[in-house]
């Protein structure tokens, strides 16, 4: 079994129940390891360590009474800086929101309190939550465990960062572009980005947020994927408002053991083409459920253009994040659009347009995202997963001297933008289909690899699993070395 910082905080919840170790002992054990090994990693940005000490004596006192929080009950947990704690700053990296103190709990925040969590802290972002990277003016910037020289991922990429290297017991982190999946990849830890809508995001908005925001979900980071499952179940839910007239029931997997699995296998597009590093571990799995005598298709696809499904996932994306701009920047922008020429297909220039977007013009691409949503679940009337990357790339080096559009990392050999990357995110993230990103193995180089495990909408509960089974079968988490 892992040492007790990089145990499961399932394990961790059943120690603490058996008085195997103490609430606030794991606390402060977590917190010693915080202040030993965060300064090279700045994962966890936000400290709120004497109040989360006083919960933790209190979780200790209602154990010895024979009181249970819940399955939670004393496990010490950190999310991500964007989550409303109440007291504690949230900022979105944002500078000029440097002041803004909570004043309640995020709704998942008050679920993972009702479920007995002990929470010590906030972890990094990237400005506005909108990079594969995790810096910013407030707080600096985040590394990898792996190799302090890459990035950790974003926008999750502290809790990433933080789950890895043992300083905390699990996360909870959100994504609309890979932000939960593109750490977990990149760190070497699990993460699900669930259904689009049945995790509520209210306290996890910018301070003018209320209503639901296209693609944007939230969810759950850990270190194994029975922790993932553990945590979306606290997670799930209508908010009051929905709760009057809905109840969620996501149906359970029917395939119990890996041979039951029709999945479909997914290496590479041509809109995102991926590393040899990385296609090689994919494919290592699918030789290894061929042995285990599931049934493997690598050429079942959708009925899905790539291309259209990239473009219509890049003008929803820009569209659901327009908001962010001021009027002034709307203005600048509608300028920009009307001088882009009508054969620029680039991403930022179909990102400016979708800054911009008409109504009618969202309404034409959520009809073709529609239709391609209809074609998933035509497709998942025969299979039950798709597998494919998180993204085309290991952890890349930490890159902060140019807009993101004109960023770039190597491809077998070859310079290509990152956001070429985002493809992996919108191919099934803008139908709003569940995904869990599982540990796969590391590159030669001795990076994290991680594997796109979709399934069908409300299919969460199929995906983690078979996150489960391939954790037990086929890699579990495996510790960073300097930080084991």
């Amino acid at each position: 079994m892992l040492d007790i910082p990089f145990r499961s905080a399932r394990q961790l919840a059943a120690e603490i129940r058996k008085q195997k170790i103490g609430c606030l002992e794991l606390l402060d054990l977590y917190v010693g390891r915080v202040e030993k090994y965060d300064g090279a990693l700045n994962a966890v940005v936000v400290r709120d360590v004497e109040r989360a000490r006083a919960r933790a004596r209190a979780a200790d006192r209602a154990l010895a009474s024979g009181d249970s929080w819940g399955p939670l009950h004393g496990v010490p947990m950190t999310v991500k800086e964007s989550y409303d704690v109440a007291g504690l700053p949230t900022t979105w990296g944002v500078p000029t929101h440097k002041g803004n103190i909570a004043a309640s709990d995020a709704v998942v925040v008050e679920r993972l309190l009702g479920a007995g969590a002990v929470i010590f802290g906030k972890t990094n972002v990237p400005l506005l939550l909108a990079d594969w990277q995790s810096f910013n003016a407030i707080y600096g910037t985040t590394n990898n465990p792996w190799d302090l020289a890459r990035s950790p991922g974003g926008s999750s990429g502290g809790s990433a960062a933080a789950l890895a290297a043992g300083l905390t017991a699990l996360e909870a982190g959100s994504d609309i572009g890979s932000s939960i999946r593109n750490p977990a990849h990149f760190c070497g830890v699990y993460g699900h980005k669930p259904t689009w809508g049945i995790v509520p995001r209210t306290g996890q908005a910018l301070p003018w947020q209320k209503a639901a925001v296209d693609i944007d979900v939230v969810g759950p980071l850990a270190r194994s994927a029975g922790d993932l499952a553990m945590a979306l179940a606290v997670m799930v839910g209508p908010e009051p408002i929905e709760a009057a007239g809905w109840q969620l029931r996501l149906p359970p997997p029917k395939p119990q053991r890996l041979r039951d699995f029709k999945v479909a296998l997914m290496l590479d597009a041509p809109e995102s083409r991926v590393d040899r590093a990385v296609q090689d571990r994919l494919q290592a799995l699918a030789d290894f459920l061929g042995r285990q005598q599931a049934k493997i298709d690598d050429r079942a696809r959708p009925a899905i253009d790539t291309a259209e499904a990239f473009a219509v996932y890049t003008r929803l994306l820009r569209s659901a994040t327009s908001d962010r701009q001021s009027d002034a920047d709307f203005e600048k922008n509608v300028a920009l659009a009307a001088a882009l020429a009508a054969d620029d297909q680039s991403y930022n220039a179909r990102a400016t347009r979708a800054a911009v977007l008409s109504h009618r013009d969202w309404l034409a691409a959520n009809e073709a995202r529609t239709r391609m949503r209809h074609a998933w679940a035509e497709f998942f009337t025969t299979y039950d997963l798709l597998l494919c990357p998180v993204a085309g790339v290991a952890a890349f080096p930490h890159d902060q001297h140019r807009e993101r559009y004109d960023r770039t990392v190597v491809v077998n050999g070859a310079e290509v933008p990152v956001t070429d990357h985002l493809f992996w995110a919108g191919y099934s993230g803008m139908s709003y289909l569940p995904s869990t990103a599982a540990p796969c193995g590391f590159t030669p180089a001795g990076l994290p690899v991680g594997v796109q495990i979709v399934g069908p909408q409300y299919g969460d509960l199929t995906c983690l699993a078979f996150a489960r089974l391939l954790e037990r079968e086929f890699q579990a988490f495996v510790p960073p070395p300097a930080f084991a």
